[in-house]
C-alpha cells in the first residue's frame, strides 16, 4: 500500500492544500493520505498558532468528503519537538507494509539539508512528493551530494500554481479583506464562528 504523509500546522487548511493532496493521490497512486497535524512546529515557536483542538476540528471539516484522506494523530499524541524523521519512523512502525510518500513544496526541498537528520528521513521513506513552482530550478545533484540517495526518492507533482498561503489568509482576515473563496465553505464558516485571525498582525 502506498501511503502519503502530508504534515503541517494547517492554520487554516485552504484549497491549495487540497489541490496538492488530490494531485498527489492521483499522480503517486496513493491508497491513503495521512494529514499529520503538527501541534507546535520547531520553526514556528515564536508565531501565534490557533489551538490544536480548533485546528483539528477545521481540518476534519476540510477533508471529510474524501475517503482517502484521514487525520493522523502521530504528532498530536506525543510531546514535541516534532521532527519529520521521527514522524515517518513512527508511521513506518505503525504501517510496516506501507510505502510512505512524504509531501512537501519545492521550497522545502531546497531546505531539506537543514532539517533534523535529513539522511535518516530519506532512508525511512519510499518517496518524496514535491510540488515545484514553474521555473523553479532544483539542483538535485547538489542535494544528492548532501543527502545520499535523495534524487532516487524525488517525485515531482504537477499541479496548478495557486498563490495561496495560510499566512496570507490570516493576514487578510486580520485586515478585513476578502478570503472567503480561498477556503471550502465549511472551513470558512468555522473560522467565522470562532472569529479566528481577527487580531493577527
Amino acid at each position: 500500500m502506498r501511503v502519503g504523509v502530508f504534515g503541517g500546522t494547517f492554520d487554516p487548511p485552504h484549497v491549495g492544500h487540497l489541490i496538492l493532496a488530490g494531485e498527489a493521490v492521483d499522480q503517486l497512486g496513493l491508497q491513503r493520505l495521512l494529514w499529520v497535524l503538527t501541534p507546535n512546529p520547531p520553526h514556528k515557536l515564536n508565531q501565534a498558532i490557533t489551538s490544536l483542538e480548533i485546528r483539528l476540528e477545521i481540518l476534519q471539516a476540510a477533508i471529510e468528503e474524501n475517503p482517502v484522506f484521514e487525520i493522523s494523530r502521530v504528532e498530536m499524541d506525543r510531546p514535541g519537538p516534532h521532527f519529520a524523521v521521527d514522524t515517518v519512523g513512527m508511521l513506518a512502525k505503525l504501517l510496516p507494509k506501507a510505502e510512505l510518500f512524504y509531501l512537501i513544496g519545492g521550497d522545502s526541498l531546497h531546505d531539506l539539508p537543514t532539517w533534523f537528520d535529513p539522511q535518516g528521513f530519506i532512508q525511512t521513506i519510499s518517496g518524496l512528493g514535491v510540488m515545484r513552482r514553474p521555473g523553479d530550478a532544483v539542483d538535485l545533484g547538489g542535494l544528492d551530494r548532501q543527502i545520499q540517495g535523495l534524487s532516487n526518492k524525488v517525485h515531482f507533482i504537477d499541479a496548478p500554481l495557486l498563490e495561496i498561503s495560510s499566512s496570507q489568509i490570516r493576514e487578510r482576515a486580520a485586515t478585513g479583506r476578502n478570503f472567503r473563496y480561498y477556503l471550502q465553505p465549511q472551513v470558512f464558516h468555522l473560522i467565522d464562528r470562532y472569529q479566528l485571525y481577527r487580531d493577527t498582525k
